[in-house]
């Protein structure tokens, strides 16, 4: 199969204006992958799955990844003058990034068994009502693992052609994937809550009242309900 750095030229080659990047994976995988700008996505991905060369025709995998905001520090060399003599001297800079939200696409081909190519798309903030470009058109497989991404992530997808939850309710509020979601501690929409839940869903709860006495027939009445 190409490197990244081919498929990305072809790719800019093949679609006029689309700007690709690639992001370095420093980890054990080495799995480095694509960011395409959102506007150029969807028809940079139908290159990807229908050149011959590559026929990138299957995603496996589609998931969702919170950045937060964050601060960078780095430490450079600099020249300066310190009594009287030039030296250089560590200088520790600072750099502040806004958070975003990134949808992420593992891509492979069924007709060349090669793969997988990642390419992922990039929000431009964290707000709520962060928008991507639906890849659900070009890979079928997508459309189920789009929606959980909008669930559980908060991404809306333009041209999906259902989005709506898939796994929480359409009344519950936030995002459970998020870095900064904070579980609630009432539960009160769980039915049967045990163990951690059932204790946090204790404050909660308001006192059960008598019900005359009812709550004593198993103790020492329990016998005549069985005549």
């Amino acid at each position: 199969m190409e490197t990244l750095e081919q498929i990305k030229a072809r790719a800019e080659v093949a679609v006029a204006g689309a700007k690709i990047d690639i992001i370095i994976n420093p980890g054990p995988s080495q799995q480095s992958s694509l960011l395409i700008d959102n506007e150029h996505a969807p028809a940079v991905a139908r290159f990807l799955c229908d050149d011959p060369a590559l026929r990138l025709d299957f995603c496996s995998n589609a998931t969702g990844v919170d950045w937060l905001d964050r601060t960078v520090k780095k430490t450079v060399k600099v020249k300066k003058v310190i009594d009287g003599e030039e030296k250089e001297v560590d200088e520790t800079t600072e750099e502040f990034f806004h958070g975003y939200l990134e949808a992420v696409y593992h891509l492979y081909s069924m007709s060349h068994k090669h793969g997988p190519v990642i390419i992922r798309m990039r929000t431009t903030d964290r707000a709520d009502g962060a928008r991507l470009p639906s890849l659900a058109p070009i890979y079928r497989s997508a459309e189920f693992q789009e929606r959980e991404i909008f669930d559980l992530y908060g991404v809306h997808f333009d041209g999906h052609p259902d989005l709506r939850r898939i796994l929480m309710w359409d009344e519950f509020v936030d995002y459970p994937m998020r870095k900064d979601y904070r579980e609630p501690d009432d539960y009160e929409f769980e039915p049967t809550p045990h163990d951690d839940m059932l204790e946090k869903a204790r404050k909660h709860y308001s006192p059960r009242p008598q019900l005359d006495g009812a709550e004593n027939i198993a103790a020492g009445n329990g016998g005549e309900l069985n005549r």
